[in-house]
């Protein structure tokens, strides 16, 4: 096993149409407004962005975000990421009861070298704190959309 290599992979139900949820999740540069851990969104240009994230646990992540794929159609967003993580992500937004299911998957291979040294005994501590961070996106995000 690669304790470097990590998979996530949530679901979030949104009170909001399946475009209003696109719309808003595909303007990365203003996470910050609505999700704490996404702290800092600089664009590079139409298609990268660097990103910094800082959940509970007191380290920073910086990566530069590529989008390999933008489907309003299809309800996908994809990017792929380089820097203290690399690997790629992607939102599938559908319809869902009244409101809209997002699915969010991410695979990536840790490079910081602080959480390389502690994979093995950190790996559920780091696990958890990306939960909190999705919990926090989630409830950030359903509290964005009902003020818009």
């Amino acid at each position: 096993m690669d304790w470097t290599h990590y998979r996530f992979r949530s679901l979030w139900v949104l009170p909001a149409a399946p475009a209003t949820v696109y719309e808003v999740l595909e303007r990365a540069e203003e996470y910050p407004r609505w999700w704490p851990q996404v702290r800092e969104v600089t664009r590079l240009d139409d298609t990268t962005g660097v990103i910094r994230i800082r959940s509970v646990l007191p380290y920073d992540l910086h990566f530069t975000a590529r989008e390999t794929r933008r489907d309003p159609g299809a309800g996908v967003l994809a990017i792929a990421m380089s820097g203290d993580i690399e690997g790629w992500a992607r939102w599938t937004i559908t319809a869902g009861g009244a409101g809209t299911l997002a699915r969010f998957e991410q695979a990536v291979d840790v490079h910081k070298a602080l959480l390389r040294r502690f994979a093995v005994p950190g790996r559920p501590v780091f696990r958890a704190n990306h939960r909190l961070m999705m919990r926090a996106g989630r409830r950030g995000l359903v509290a964005y959309l009902e003020a818009v």
